[in-house]
């Protein structure tokens, strides 16, 4: 017997102009959380894209919601596009999963472009960036806001948190061997 096949999460277009339409069956709050390891490649393939000024095409994101509403988002931002490609070229943006990926890599750039606290979890380097592990955690976990973002008081709460947190047990804390 046939399963009746479900329609795809995400759909693309392109435009006789060269820029991509993302058609995506969900909200962004729907969209799965990813693994931090990947979320942190995600940062490195667009680290080494910009390097490369492989900028991209202009991307519009169209999310449908269960009420037939949509959220629309567009990434005319040469720095935008060049993450999104980048994304796009590794783990592919026509599945819910890399397109949650690209979200997550935009929200986390954006966040520490506008909260002054995110960026004490963050060294940058002129060979790359070294992110505080549960800012990549929060980056990576938490839903994205209706509108494709992080939500940066839930973000600051979950890395405040982190970092009140005490050691597992069994982990030394000055790294030595036990």
């Amino acid at each position: 017997m046939n399963k009746p096949s479900q329609p795809r999460a995400v759909q693309m277009l392109m435009r006789a102009d060269g820029a991509l339409t993302y058609l995506i069956a969900l909200p962004p709050e729907d969209l799965p959380p990813v693994r931090p390891r990947d979320l942190a490649a995600a940062w490195d393939a667009a680290r080494a894209a910009a390097t490369a000024e492989a900028w991209g095409a202009p991307r519009f994101f169209r999310f449908r919601r269960p009420d037939d509403s949509v959220t629309d988002l567009a990434l005319a931002d040469p720095d935008a596009s060049c993450w999104a490609a980048a994304v796009d070229g590794t783990v592919g943006l026509a599945s819910a999963l890399g397109m949650s990926l690209c979200l997550r890599l935009l929200g986390l750039v954006d966040l520490l472009a506008t909260a002054p606290w995110a960026k004490t979890f963050v060294s940058l380097r002129r060979d790359g960036a070294e992110i505080d592990p549960a800012l990549l955690r929060a980056a990576a976990t938490l839903p994205l806001t209706r509108d494709a973002r992080l939500d940066e008081i839930s973000v600051q709460a979950i890395v405040a948190h982190a970092r009140l947190a005490p050691p597992s047990p069994g982990v030394p804390i000055s790294g030595a061997a036990p």
